[in-house]
């Protein structure tokens, strides 16, 4: 493993010994000596039939070392000796620390994803959170970053970068376009910080791999069991916002707005609300730049002056657009109830348009 490897390579200008490290088969993980590198180490099989944990056979030097009470790696010096015992007692604490601090954190981000993904008892997870000294009532939120045009395109070392407390902050690869953070906040209102947050996440993904990334975010959550419906309220805003606000980059799951409810209505429901308000096809009859007027007519909150400074048309010109979709429709929508129906009814031909492809 490199990471033994680093280490040795750091210890071996202090000691004058050739020494390595096997797994409990044998196989060289790391050597002073480069041949010995993925060589199994034949004396290894002799020292396991041993129960003594330090012993020395052949002019070498072993030591079995134990993780969590279970036999993970064997350190071997070339040589015997009080000295020679003493550097072996040391490499094997600086192995051990290494090993442990690795496994723990490969758990950790394994522990977090089984959560997300709801692949752990609910029962347990209180449990296994002690067991890895991980807090289990801190406040934590979810954001799901979607990358487009994914392929060849690795951001989790970006986000890593971003966020580097390992021990609060989690990077979950989940497939190649979704990559999500768990992120520890510092109290459950703390809701400019999560904007904040998925705006760097953004920003960051366009300058360093200059692709157009979206972030879907959760809400904030108060424990470990309920990262998991913080993650899947992040899977909803995406999903959500990619229906009725595509043009928008960050979706928050608690700013849906009227999207969350059409989302769960039945398509029979919506497709019989879409026939009772468009009779007889009248929708498609509609041009794009009749569609465009009415987009912008709603932008300006029914105003038509402001409307029809914006098109660049006269009010006139504008006013007859209006009487053309009323004719067409029978919504007027210089009215406020029309205007709603006709609203609530584009938005409903979005959500059923994209549940049909």
């Amino acid at each position: 493993m490199k990471l033994f490897q680093n280490l040795v390579n750091q210890v071996k200008d202090v000691i004058e010994y050739d020494f390595g490290i096997t797994d409990e088969f044998g196989l060289t993980l790391a050597s002073t000596d480069e041949k010995e590198m993925g060589q199994i180490n034949t004396l290894v099989a002799k020292v396991l039939q041993v129960r003594d944990n330090c012993l020395i056979m052949e002019g070498v030097s072993f030591q079995k070392i134990f993780i969590k009470g279970r036999l993970e790696l064997i350190l071997y010096i070339n040589s015997v000796g009080e000295e020679a015992k003493k550097y072996m007692n040391l490499i094997a604490i600086l192995v051990s620390d290494i090993k442990e601090f690795h496994d723990e954190k490969y758990d950790k981000n394994s522990f977090i994803k089984s959560i997300a993904l709801d692949n752990i008892l609910p029962g347990d997870i209180q449990f296994r959170a002690k067991e890895l000294h991980l807090n289990y009532n801190a406040y934590r939120v979810a954001f799901l970053i979607r990358v487009e045009n994914s392929k060849e395109v690795f951001i989790n070392d970006v986000i890593q970068n971003l966020f580097p407390n390992r021990t609060k902050d989690f990077i979950l690869t989940i497939d190649d376009e979704n990559t999500v953070l768990i992120k520890e906040m510092k109290s459950i209102e703390d809701y400019k910080e999560v904007q904040k947050t998925a705006r760097v996440i953004i920003d960051t993904l366009s300058s360093e791999l200059i692709v157009k990334s979206h972030v879907g975010i959760g809400t904030i959550v108060d424990n470990l069991k309920d990262v998991a419906r913080s993650y899947k309220e992040a899977q909803i805003a995406l999903l959500v916002g990619g229906i009725f606000e595509n043009d928008k980059h960050v979706v928050n799951y608690d700013n849906l707005g009227i999207g969350r409810l059409i989302y769960q209505l039945p398509t029979t429901l919506c497709k019989l609300f879409l026939k009772e308000v468009f009779k007889d096809g009248s929708f498609e009859s509609l041009d794009q730049e009749t569609l465009n007027t009415i987009q912008k007519f709603f932008e300006n909150n029914l105003n038509v002056s402001e409307t029809s400074r914006q098109l660049y048309v006269h009010r006139n010109t504008l006013v007859y657009r209006l009487d053309k979709i009323e004719k067409h429709t029978g919504l007027d929508l210089r009215k406020f109830d029309d205007a709603i129906i006709f609203k609530v009814a584009m938005l409903v031909k979005k959500y059923l348009d994209k549940a049909e492809n």
